[in-house]
């Protein structure tokens, strides 16, 4: 059972699920804190934690185990503190970014850049490498310039983008405390207009020039033939216009999972708005989707997009009998450790499938297969089947960041099987500085 906002759920009487129900918590307790003082204590008496946002989450991040206390953000404070002068935003853990993105613009500032979606939380964006598209634009922990913890002990520490440290705080997994707040970085408000192409061949496709022909460019397929169905680009009115020669334009607005209401998406056909009414896919006051959906998503160096894209095409017809959409972005390079841009500016390649997982995970194997030789990085919050032992290898800096762990949190409270897994300092993957 899911709500417009996506929260985190419960069918009737039974367990706590995230917001699509394929995901059911095991926690032997869930609290509502309803301040960061009653959050403090709670965590100071736990010795197992994990904190739950918007729960769309499809991965197991989120779940702290049987023995473990799952504390949700749901009933914190909404607090956002917009300082005009600084060009910042501080704001509470549990707010989502349609709250944070109204309270910003009605100050004249905005954000680089948003997600599909604006109903996910702030901090568990950040925390898992959510991003939004364009070449220019990195995740959106990008947009992160502090972040405010209660560690295990109960303590309120801050991290502040001028320390070392900071690179592992931000796309952190949850693992170094619970996150309180969040300052980060606005720029004055614009506008962005919004147009949908239709059917952008695969075949001699300029992925490079197609990427860049916005301020934020989404492809979309079924996999069904080797074509983009629709093509999202979005424009800020204060840059040069944009051709787009490649395909020809929509004549009336679409939703970019087939059958599903186009309603429920931002406004298309060139008609201007308000950035945080455009950069995201869906409007905020309607559920994105029906919720009968299993997702994953791979980030992979930009210069093998069309290479990669290729691969998936070799497989495509085992990938169409499973997949509602996919969706092809771009991602500016980051410094978050653990992020998975981190170093590289990349192509993301998200899957949206059906709500089946015995039919689903089998797919998502074969089709690992075919990406591995160009390195994925899956998005944390995502489903995958890459081995922990193969990730490690993929972030030179996860020495640094179990050092990190070990330092804010050295009895494992914000520990689970997820984050246990990947740390394993057992094998050397992920051990240089490189």
């Amino acid at each position: 059972m899911t709500d417009a906002a996506g929260e985190e759920s419960r069918d009737g009487a039974g367990p706590l699920t995230n917001w699509a129900g394929t995901v059911t918590y095991t926690a032997r307790e869930v609290r509502r804190p309803r301040s960061p003082r009653e959050l403090a204590a709670l965590v100071a008496g736990s010795t197992r934690v994990r904190l739950l946002g918007s729960g769309h989450s499809f991965s197991r991040i989120a779940d702290p185990g049987p023995d473990g206390v799952l504390l949700s953000t749901a009933d914190l404070p909404r607090e956002i503190d917009v300082d005009t002068a600084a060009r910042t935003v501080r704001v509470a853990g549990g707010v989502r970014y349609t709250e944070l993105a109204a309270a910003v613009h009605a100050h004249g500032l905005a954000l680089a850049n948003m997600a599909s979606l604006p109903h996910i939380s702030v901090a568990g964006s950040v925390a898992t490498g959510t991003h939004g598209s364009g070449v220019g634009n990195g995740p959106l922990a990008s947009a992160v310039r502090e972040v405010e913890l209660i560690t295990a002990d109960g303590a309120a520490v801050t991290i502040g983008r001028d320390e070392a440290r900071f690179a592992g705080a931000v796309t952190s997994l949850g693992a170094l405390g619970a996150v309180t707040a969040l300052t980060l970085g606005l720029e004055p408000a614009y506008e962005v207009e919004q147009r949908v192409y239709t059917a952008l061949p695969l075949r001699g496709l300029d992925f490079d020039a197609v990427a860049g022909a916005g301020y934020s460019v989404s492809l979309f397929t079924d996999w069904r033939e080797p074509v983009f169905g629709q093509v999202w680009v979005k424009r800020r009115t204060d840059r040069p216009p944009v051709d787009f020669p490649w395909a020809a334009p929509a004549v009336r607005p679409l939703h970019p999972v087939p059958g599903m209401p186009a309603e429920n998406c931002t406004a298309q056909l060139g008609v201007p708005g308000p950035w945080h009414e455009r950069l995201p896919h869906f409007r905020a006051r309607f559920t994105p989707s029906s919720g009968a959906e299993i997702q994953s998503e791979y980030l992979l160096p930009r210069a093998a997009a069309v290479d990669a894209l290729a691969a998936v095409a070799g497989v495509r017809e085992v990938v169409a009998g499973v997949l509602r959409t996919c969706e092809v972005r771009t991602v500016a390079a980051d410094d978050q450790w653990l992020g998975p841009a981190y170093g590289r500016d990349s192509v993301a390649l998200h899957f949206t499938w059906v709500r089946d997982e015995a039919a689903v995970l089998p797919v998502v194997r074969r089709l690992e297969e075919v990406l591995m030789p160009f390195g994925p990085r899956p998005h944390w919050g995502k489903v995958y089947g890459i081995p922990p032992a193969v990730l490690r290898g993929r972030y030179p800096r996860l020495a640094r960041f179990r050092a990190l762990v070990r330092s804010l949190d050295p009895g494992g409270t914000f520990t689970n099987a997820f984050v246990r897994d990947l740390l394993d300092a057992g094998d050397a993957g992920g051990e240089g500085d490189a």
